[in-house]
């Protein structure tokens, strides 16, 4: 029976589903594994709590063929004891060392990868492994968790060559992984207390909607438990993470259920983590609102490619509404589309939308601009931002009487996980599949750089391969996986300077340095720190 043969008539779902992300992620099952060194904190919290647990048991199992393996959160090998010689030698072979990155988006299926992908323990026998270099083992995964933040510190591996015995590993490894989450805790940081002194002193009053949310800690009360769904929590976490350190922040915010409250943010001193108090308001508000008040006409929509500045003006003037869209101009010319914009503003009728006036020549901007002086009809131009409303475009801005700017995705990441879930309801025509918490952080955290349009395709590229159940982390692209929210909105300003400069330097970090002033090797350094690819 070929290994293939053993894959299809397996009953396991977890390693079946773990085999499907491995084949999404394009990795060949032939392939040699991409062991670049990374670095890796051998004196992390998780380390140090580890080494005592790992250095005892390997000398209780002296002279079996185990290999005891831990790697962090981001699946990189933090340290390994084997205890006997052939056993270290075995996994050293197949260039398994302290350093080397085992998550599963880079070797497929694995019993360290793949549990932190899960974050559930995992049994992954010889021929279930996704790589064909690893099949002459059977190894055992147990995630590791903080104690008192709950956050997924890492994985321990237990591993040994196929003929041995493997009904004790998931035994020894619960063990050890106790024994470790005791260290964790009795070394858990000052700061986590200050975070509960916090929480404890502001959950006093009964029934008060409380949030604290850390460095991989979030502690709820009973009342902010029951009014937030996975969706709101991602949101609040959004919210905390625009709070500078040492400051404060309201904003209001509508839960998936509906309801409007209000988030007032507090930086917690001492320590990296803020409160988040929710109040409710009265009445129910829609997702989105956009203005109480009626336009004037003509009107102006400015917003980024992406950002809905169609869905905005037809929502303004109705569907009923004419559309003259000023890409067309490439395919007709600018005689035909002159006369069109003639024929629909000299007569009277329905509003009319006129999109991308950023393409709009100068003769065609007068033109327009000579229309708008003369017609009756309700108009609405919509165009993106830039100096151009301010040159070439100027008399178009100048004859609104009405502007509406429309904030990019990357500026209200709160709002990421509800139109999130919006849009994959829409997609689906049901709820029967929904993010989890983990997912909706990792969505909220991406740049968006094409808003909603990239948002929106991206949840349909999930529809398509997940049609119930909870959405993973693991699920989504591996373009929008990774990523972390820059720690204030100073840093994503900066962020967003750097790489205007470098799209202007056409990619060359020197001129890019010179633009903004600063040595190569700041760039370079800030480029590492800001994540910027």
């Amino acid at each position: 029976m070929t290994v293939m043969q053993v894959y299809r008539d397996s009953t396991r779902p977890d390693i079946e589903s773990a085999w499907a992300r491995s084949r999404l992620n394009g990795i060949r099952e032939d392939a040699m594994p991409p062991f670049d060194l990374a670095t890796r904190n051998a004196d992390s919290f998780l380390a140090r709590a580890a080494s005592p647990v790992l250095r005892r048991v390997a000398s209780e199992l002296e002279g079996t063929p185990v290999a005891l393996v831990l790697a962090d959160q981001a699946g990189r090998v933090v340290d390994i004891h084997g205890a006997a010689r052939s056993i270290r030698r075995a996994v050293a072979d197949i260039g398994i060392v302290p350093g080397v990155e085992l998550g599963e988006d880079r070797i497929g299926t694995n019993a360290l990868g793949t549990p932190l992908e899960t974050r559930r323990s995992l049994l992954v026998r010889a021929d279930e492994h996704y790589l064909a270099l690893f099949r002459g083992f059977t190894c055992y995964g147990h995630p590791i968790f903080h104690p008192v933040t709950r956050r997924l510190e890492g994985v321990l591996g237990i591993g040994a060559k196929t003929s041995a015995d493997h009904r004790l590993s998931a035994l020894l490894a619960r063990r050890m992984v106790r024994d470790i989450q005791e260290r964790l805790q009795r070394d858990s940081p000052r700061a986590h207390s200050r975070l509960m002194s916090a929480f404890q002193a502001a959950a006093g009053r009964r029934g008060r909607a409380v949030v604290v949310i850390g460095d991989g800690l979030v502690m709820a009360t009973p009342a902010a438990v029951d009014l937030l769904e996975p969706a709101d929590h991602a949101a609040l976490r959004a919210c905390a993470e625009a709070v500078p350190a040492g400051g404060q922040d309201s904003q209001e915010l509508v839960l998936t259920s509906g309801r409007a409250v209000r988030l007032v943010c507090q930086s917690i001193e001492g320590a990296d983590g803020v409160l988040v108090d929710i109040t409710q308001e009265s009445g129910v508000r829609r997702a989105r609102v956009v203005s109480d008040r009626m336009p004037l006409w003509p009107l102006l929509v400015v917003g980024e490619a992406g950002t809905g500045r169609t869905t905005e003006a037809l929502g303004l003037v109705g569907p009923a509404a004419r559309t003259l869209d000023a890409t067309d101009i490439v395919l007709i010319g600018d005689t035909a589309w002159a006369a069109q914009l003639g024929e629909t503003l000299d007569n009277d009728g329905p509003p009319v939308v006129i999109e991308n006036i950023q393409l709009l020549s100068e003769q065609l901007t007068a033109l327009l601009a000579q229309r708008l002086r003369e017609t009756s009809r309700e108009v609405v131009l919509t165009s993106t931002p830039g100096e151009h409303l301010d040159a070439v475009h100027a008399p178009l801005p100048a004859l609104c009487n009405d502007r509406r700017e429309l904030i990019p995705l990357r500026r209200r990441r709160h709002e990421v996980p509800g139109l999130a879930q919006q849009m994959l309801t829409e997609v689906t025509g049901h709820t029967r599949t929904r993010f989890t918490a983990e997912t909706m952080r990792v969505l909220a955290s991406q740049p968006w750089r094409g808003n909603l349009a990239e948002l929106r395709r991206v949840v349909e590229l999930v529809a398509s391969t997940r049609s119930a159940g909870d959405i993973i982390p693991a699920d989504l692209p591996a373009s929008h996986r990774g990523g972390q929210v820059p720690g204030s909105p100073i840093r994503e300003a900066e962020r967003e300077v750097i790489m205007a400069a470098l799209e202007a330097a056409g990619g060359n970090k020197l001129q890019a340095a010179r633009a903004l002033g600063v040595s190569r090797s700041t760039l370079y350094n800030r480029i590492r720190a800001l994540r910027i690819a």
